[in-house]
């Protein structure tokens, strides 16, 4: 295997790499790759074609998070969503070609691909990802790497030429390659061949994840590059909004930060900067959502009710949006030094930050938006020190060289992450559905919360919304018991729904059940209270608190619809990738879909068709829009009827 020679090889055509690196292994790929943004879309494409069209070849792909565009179904879907999908991610966006015959189980006898993080609910229908999906933490899955003799690894990267010579950054994906190449070298095992494939926009960033030329193999510098993968903002409702500002209460103050991706944490960042920015509505709120202040005794004692003065630092696997706006809203300024004299002077008030430097943001990899991108690129040529993209080792655990450093970095370390279900025993569902079929993953959410229970004040915070709509109805997330768990009852923590906080460390199974029913819905508390007295986990006299009663979703229309009227808890927190046509839109679209989940729904929709009201203020230019302005068929007739309906609901 080819070792840290100089690169001999360089391509500029993709098609021509792909072939060299098949004559150069032979007839059996077994390729590691990044997960999310750090693929080479074009390169695996190109190996797969060639390994699908010959049967005597064979590829087995390990990576996670294989980002693709929606696949809209058609009718009223694909119309909506069809030119968004042109306009955001650009005519000539490249998807990973395995990825979409994985999900029709259409992937070639002689192609494996294992995944241990996959998009949430993307692969639940695919028979093939659900039997060839690795489950494990995010940091044990470059040591699992090992034993696999990978032959190929390829990486998109950033590349930068000086007078020192040509030097790449792994940019957006040090996480996994570090470690696994590292752990290839303390085991005495050869390294795979390294491709680096250069993409122009992909942000150059220093520290760790800057690497020699000599660092690859061969460079593949395509003359032309597809854009870099950019996430839609996504839209917060009230309930998100609820969930967000019970967790801002519970950060401190020159604490540290941890958070993951989606609406949630887009409602925890913004109610983080209306707590900074406009503090007597953000209490406001808070008293409106807890008028018998449970969540204002926690914030007395784990979190705090004023703006922040010392700021936050960042150490999250995931860098993603919230953290730019945290940075550019004056909240995450807290600087770390990787040298423990100069941390310890920090934390005992002894060091002037703006003499040595230090970082406030650490990440193991980063995905979002392109403003994202460009703020990281803005931020590398303004201030190197201030972000360090590392090994995941080194983000997600607490063990090793850098422990009692990482300790003292990570003081006041709050760590938000987002689950589906919890168990009344604190228990935690956030990867697997009850019959195994798996959702997502586990990524690095264990990690998390077992590194809290470490730290001498750290928190592991679980958000989740307390109910959910279904073919059924509506369901509630808390439940007794469920058959899959994520994280183990006695790593319980701290939980969060729209209703408020259950604050379990510590807590006997009675008093756990008592906290998880006070901020469960109330029209499934006396059923979640039937079961838990049948199991003998609560006093058979124990009596619902009336206060509990009134969590329903009307209450939180009535405690934050004033808030949404100001302007101060916006559908869309940090701007939409939506013109103001197809933000109408959505909510009439969302409806329809809802509606014609269940037989309760449907009937709704057909009273709406038949009687569809007024004429809604915009309608002609939203049916323009999805092209339904002069249908000449049947089908196309019968869409524009519903969505006529849905939108004069709406309005």
């Amino acid at each position: 295997m080819i070792g840290r020679m100089p690169i001999e090889h360089r391509y500029a055509h993709t098609d021509a790499c792909a072939r060299h690196l098949a004559d150069e292994l032979g007839p059996h790929l077994r390729i590691a790759a990044p997960l999310g943004l750090g693929k080479p879309h074009g390169l695996l494409n190109a190996l797969y074609r060639l390994v699908a069209a010959d049967s005597g070849r064979s590829m087995r792909l390990y990576t996670a998070l294989s980002l693709t565009r929606p696949q809209p179904a058609p009718g009223l879907e694909r119309r909506f969503l069809g030119p968004f999908l042109d306009r955001h991610f650009g005519v000539d966006a490249v998807d990973p070609q395995y990825a979409l015959d994985r999900a029709r189980d259409a992937l070639p006898a002689n192609v494996e691909v294992h995944e241990f993080y996959m998009q949430s609910g993307a692969l639940l229908r695919s028979a093939s990802a659900q039997r060839s999906y690795i489950s494990q933490n995010y940091t044990h899955v470059a040591r699992d790497l090992v034993p696999q003799d990978i032959n190929l690894l390829v990486q998109l990267v950033a590349r930068r030429e000086g007078p020192d010579g040509v030097h790449y950054s792994l940019s957006c994906n040090p996480d996994l390659t570090l470690d696994f190449l590292s752990q290839l070298q303390q085991v005495g095992k050869p390294r795979p061949l390294c491709v680096a494939v250069v993409h122009p926009d992909l942000p150059y960033l220093g520290g760790d994840a800057e690497v020699a030329a000599a660092y690859f193999d061969v460079e593949l510098r395509p003359e032309t590059s597809p854009p870099l993968f950019a996430l839609p903002r996504s839209p917060v409702d009230l309930a998100e909004y609820a969930l967000g500002l019970h967790a801002s209460a519970l950060v401190k103050d020159g604490g540290c930060l941890q958070i993951g991706i989606g609406a949630l944490s887009d409602a925890l960042v913004k109610t983080l900067l209306l707590r900074q920015h406009d503090n007597t509505q953000w209490r406001r709120a808070l008293v409106a959502l807890d008028p018998v202040g449970a969540t204002h005794a926690l914030a007395g004692r784990l979190g705090g009710l004023a703006p922040f003065e010392a700021g936050l630092y960042g150490a999250s696997e995931m860098v993603m949006d919230g953290f730019m706006h945290l940075q550019r809203g004056g909240i995450l300024k807290r600087r770390s030094w990787d040298n423990l004299a100069l941390e310890r002077a920090a934390a005992d008030g002894r060091l002037n930050p703006a003499t040595p430097g230090g970082h406030y943001l650490r990440g193991a990899f980063f995905l979002g938006s392109r403003e994202l991108y460009a703020w990281l690129n803005a931020t590398e040529a303004a201030d190197p020190d201030a972000i360090d993209m590392c090994a995941v080792s080194n983000v997600n655990q607490l063990y090793g060289d850098h422990q009692a450093l990482a300790t003292l970095q990570r003081r006041g370390a709050r760590f938000f992450n987002t689950c589906m279900m919890a168990t009344l025993l604190g228990a935690a569902v956030s990867d697997t559905l009850e019959d195994g079929a798996v959702v997502s993953g586990v990524g690095g959410q264990y990690n998390f919360v077992a590194m809290a229970h470490e730290l001498p004040d750290g928190r592991s915070v679980l958000l989740l919304r307390a109910t959910r709509n279904s073919r059924g109805g509506i369901e509630s997330n808390i439940r007794w018991n469920y058959g899959q768990t994520t994280i183990p009852r006695h790593l319980r923590d701290i939980v969060i729904t729209e209703y408020g906080i259950a604050d379990l460390r510590g807590k006997s199974d009675g008093e756990c059940v008592e906290a998880m029913l006070s901020i469960a819905d109330a029209r499934f508390l006396d059923a979640l209270c039937a079961q838990a007295k049948a199991h003998g986990k609560l006093a058979a006299d124990f009596v619902i608190p009336e206060a509990w009663r009134r969590h329903r979703p009307e209450h939180l229309h009535e405690a934050l619809g004033p808030l949404r009227h100001k302007g101060l808890l916006p559908v869309f927190p940090f701007g939409s990738d939506f013109t103001e046509v197809e933000q109408r839109l959505l909510p009439a679209l969302e409806w329809l879909k809802a509606a014609s989940g269940n037989w309760r729904g449907k009937w709704h929709l057909l009273g709406a068709v038949i009687r569809p009201g007024d004429v809604a203020d915009g309608e002609d230019e939203a049916l323009a829009r999805m092209g339904l302005d002069a249908p000449t068929n049947w089908s196309g007739r019968a869409q524009r009827r519903l969505l006529q309906a849905a939108l004069r609901r709406q309005s």
